[in-house]
């Protein structure tokens, strides 16, 4: 769980948790600012901030705990969950886990519009009304482009950009709106 979602959540401000815990100020900040992981901290400031949010120190430490595959084992896991499920079954299966938003608040942005992407891509291959609930996020993409590692292998060893400018051209609208070039989705129909 991330820190300053709880204390929202609590209506509590990061100045009443270091007067709670007795934690200084810089060191609740840093940690609810990613500067610092939880998962680094001391036993003794786990139980602190666990003991004053009301929660488990397992809750406290449990996201920095999954470990983050690639980008490319995620595509490709994704695309195969795909198959796996087929588009109608892993479009339920997104939205019922509710994935998009779990990688979005855990900050995993490539992962989050990856998914996102799919399943707008799916929906719009399945004639399914596009789910409403990740307007906001919709809104928002990657500050850089992401592509694939075949291209960018490509094109550090010719210096060729038309292979970037192609790679772009030919991506799936879906996925270059949050400025990822994907074209390879593994025919998953």
């Amino acid at each position: 769980m991330r820190i300053k979602e709880l204390l929202e959540e609590k209506n509590k401000s990061i100045y009443r948790l270091s007067k709670e815990t007795g934690i200084p100020y810089s060191t609740l900040n840093d940690i609810c600012n990613n500067k610092t992981q939880i998962i680094k901290c001391s036993v003794e400031i786990v139980f602190k901030i666990s003991k004053s949010l009301d929660v488990t120190m397992e809750d406290l430490v449990e996201d920095e705990m999954e470990p983050r595959p690639s980008f490319e084992n995620f595509k490709s896991n994704t695309c195969h969950r795909v198959k796996e499920l087929g588009a109608i079954d892993f479009i339920l299966e997104i939205l019922e886990h509710d994935r998009i938003s779990y990688y979005y608040k855990k900050e995993w942005y490539p992962e989050c519009f990856y998914l996102l992407a799919m399943t707008d891509y799916l929906c719009k291959q399945n004639d399914i009304p596009l789910c409403d609930i990740y307007d906001e996020i919709r809104k928002k993409k990657l500050k850089e482009i992401v592509y694939p590692k075949g291209i960018l292998a490509l094109y550090s060893v010719s210096k060729d950009e038309s292979i970037l400018e192609n790679a772009k051209k030919n991506s799936i609208k879906e996925f270059l709106k949050y400025n990822i070039v994907e074209s390879e989705i593994g025919n998953v129909f």
